[in-house]
């Protein structure tokens, strides 16, 4: 059972454990990416954080809630890089041509946020890992931009949840895409799906946005 440490200084307690949960995720997204589920092992990944498993004993009940913690703050991170850029935009093709390629340019910058859960996905370990939820923002976000270019007549008449699905899934394939082939050109692949998706949804003829 974990014991409290009494200390008159509580709230910077606080920051230093935020911070430690913080270093083991990161460094588990790492040995999940490079080594492969099964063998990003608690020692393995306790090694690369500079501590002992017991020390991530402290702070996760075990390996699964490790990790769905790492799945967790994955999606977090590409809804908090990602959001601001969408939001900025002012018609609904901008803002899923900029949503497509955010989502692509996010794997760039962290490719091995993509490769972790790809790994996860892999292990089956995904329906102990993944909450619905985690992917949630994204689905949602898709499905909005959808809808909005249909109110308005930018987009043409389709299922926005097929669509949505569509683009997801076309997304999601990356990481396996550039894990067979690490000299992939990601930046003309995400030219590639925008113009791919801004051909699918868009209406026939101009329409105000």
């Amino acid at each position: 059972m974990r014991s409290e440490i009494p200390t008159g200084d509580q709230p910077k307690v606080s920051f230093i454990e935020q911070a430690r949960r913080a270093q083991i995720i990161d460094c588990a997204i790492d040995a999940i990416a490079e080594l492969g589920f099964a063998q990003a092992s608690l020692a393995q990944i306790a090694k690369r954080a500079g501590v002992s498993a017991g020390v991530i004993l402290y702070y996760f009940a075990g390996k699964d809630e490790l990790i769905r913690a790492v799945v967790r703050h994955v999606f977090a991170k590409g809804v908090e890089l990602i959001t601001p850029a969408v939001n900025a935009e002012e018609t609904p093709r901008d803002a899923l041509r900029v949503f497509i390629r955010a989502n692509v340019d996010f794997f760039a910058h962290y490719p091995n946020y993509g490769r972790a859960v790809m790994n996860i996905t892999r292990s089956g370990a995904a329906e102990r890992a993944f909450d619905p939820s985690f992917d949630q923002p994204r689905e949602t976000g898709f499905r909005a931009i959808l809808e909005w270019g249909q109110r308005t007549g930018a987009f043409r008449a389709f299922s926005a949840d097929v669509m949505a699905a569509s683009i997801i899934e076309a997304l999601d394939i990356i990481p396996k895409r550039h894990a067979a082939d690490p000299d992939l050109d990601l930046a003309a692949y995400a030219s590639e799906l925008v113009e791919l998706f801004d051909h699918a949804t868009r209406a026939d003829s101009p329409a105000k946005e």
